[in-house]
């Protein structure tokens, strides 16, 4: 059965004990407004793009009309015919 290495920050039941709390306590700001900083710029490409895909109308995009069928179509079954030797 793997045992997971006991570590000094953690106690019996792998929770943070006081040294690992203290370690990362001048951390914590800085993380947290990197963290921030990230998501917020994150969600401005977001919206900035959303935002911009948004408006446009494709109004100077010709749309072609439905194309026509002409009136003799070639048939499957006669170019099968034509194209056999016997």
């Amino acid at each position: 059965m793997p045992v997971i290495p006991r570590s000094t920050y953690y106690d019996r039941n792998y929770r943070q004990s006081e040294a690992l709390i203290r370690a990362r306590r001048p951390y914590l700001i800085k993380n947290a407004l990197t963290g921030l900083s990230l998501f917020c710029f994150a969600v401005g490409v977001y919206s900035f793009t959303i935002n911009a895909v948004a408006q446009d109308e494709f109004e100077d995009v010709i749309v072609p009309d439905k194309p026509v069928q002409s009136a003799h179509a070639p048939n499957a079954s006669s170019n099968k015919m034509a194209g056999s030797a016997s």
